[in-house]
């Protein structure tokens, strides 16, 4: 990460570097090619691809364009993974320890049937709709590009209160994706 921050500052400030100050649908913003981090990206795309040795979706990054106007803007996307997953790990690993309360074990067994279960229903859950290209206008916009994939597990995010599952998110003290955990 070390190393994309510092291509992304390279990036925006070398030397005849131009940029369009346009209305990207996410505010005015600076868009701006960046080409070490493309660069970069795409190397690390390939090791990715090599080493899984199946890829499903596009491969496409979203650099430059009204999706992701600049090499800031890609990286501060990137930066909010652990927004997104570190809440799901926080419920997943509470699962057990809620279920030891008699009443709470009740509910999760008559549920789902036992805490591995839920633990199911909430991994295949998101790993169906996270990265599924929704929250987008089109399919190029979300799709299943490497930024759409982000975009559709932030929408995934915003429809957690409506999941069968969202109770044990609370009772786990899961308050939000961008903020405190309880």
């Amino acid at each position: 990460m070390f190393k994309l921050w510092y291509l992304a500052e390279q990036d925006m400030l070398r030397q005849g570097a131009s940029y369009r100050l346009c209305d990207t649908g996410q505010g005015l913003n600076r868009v701006q090619g960046a080409p070490g981090v493309s660069r970069a990206m795409s190397g690390i795309l390939s090791r990715c691809q090599a080493a899984i040795g199946h890829w499903v979706g596009s491969s496409v990054v979203h650099l430059g364009d009204h999706n992701v106007p600049n090499a800031l803007f890609f990286l501060n996307k990137y930066t909010q993974v652990p927004q997104i997953l570190n809440p799901v790990v926080l419920v997943l690993d509470e699962l057990p320890r809620l279920a030891q309360n008699p009443q709470l074990g009740d509910y999760i067994a008559s549920v789902f049937g036992s805490v591995d279960n839920a633990r199911k229903a909430i991994l295949t859950d998101f790993c169906r709709h996270a990265f599924d290209g929704s929250g987008a206008d089109n399919f190029f916009d979300a799709g299943s590009c490497i930024d759409g994939r982000l975009t559709s597990a932030w929408n995934w995010c915003s429809k957690v209160e409506k999941k069968s599952y969202y109770p044990i998110f609370r009772l786990a003290g899961f308050v939000g994706f961008d903020g405190d955990w309880k």
